[in-house]
């Protein structure tokens, strides 16, 4: 998963307290909650943009309804990655998302609907996402990437404690090739020294 949004960078809170699975995540301004198909009409309209699908791996373009009605099915399903939509004011703003397919190589992605870059939402988005993978996750590292073109997804990305990685090539489906990735890891004691940036709140 490689999500990306340019973002003008802010500093956040969303630690979380500890409970199993939940299925909501608060931070100051976001709810992180599980996508219903009642979401499938917003997140399709979002997501239906260029601009955010050459910046994230798996989006197709044209996005359409039916391609949200089928995402939203599969993350209903018990498996290996964990998708939240983001809100904010009570509407879809976006996704954020850990694929654990890969054995200890779990990855964050995300990514937010065009009218709502630049104001913070990523990084505040993505902390939520990080402080429940190290929580409820034993994995030592969280992997995440950036297309090279995309500088604002580096500095959301560095805010959030990762650290540069390598460069390798992804595929990009709306892009129909491969493109340049910066490759960035997190470590979980990186993390742990990083929870000054706390106070976001988990609820089921």
């Amino acid at each position: 998963m490689t999500f990306t949004e340019p973002d003008m960078l802010q500093d956040f809170s969303s630690v979380t307290l500890r409970e199993a699975r939940p299925s909501v995540v608060a931070t100051e301004r976001l709810t992180l909650r599980r996508p219903t198909l009642a979401d499938v009409r917003t997140i399709a309209r979002l997501a239906n943009d260029r601009r955010v699908a050459e910046n994230t791996r798996r989006l197709p373009h044209p996005y359409s309804q039916e391609d949200a009605v089928e995402f939203v099915r599969a993350t209903a399903e018990l498996g290996s990655e964990t998708v939240f939509l983001i809100e904010h004011d009570s509407g879809p703003i976006g996704m954020v998302g850990i694929d654990c397919s890969t054995p200890d190589n779990a990855e964050l992605g995300y990514w937010l609907g065009v009218e709502h870059w630049g104001q913070g939402f990523a990084t505040e988005a993505a902390r939520g996402a990080i402080d429940f993978f190290f929580e409820e996750f034993e994995d030592d590292h969280l992997y995440a990437g950036a297309r090279v073109t995309n500088p604002s997804s580096r500095k959301v990305l560095e805010k959030c404690g990762f650290q540069w990685n390598g460069v390798q090539l992804h595929r990009f489906l709306a892009l129909g090739s491969s493109t340049p990735v910066d490759c960035f890891r997190l470590s979980r004691g990186v993390w742990s020294s990083l929870k000054s940036w706390s106070s976001a709140r988990r609820m089921r």
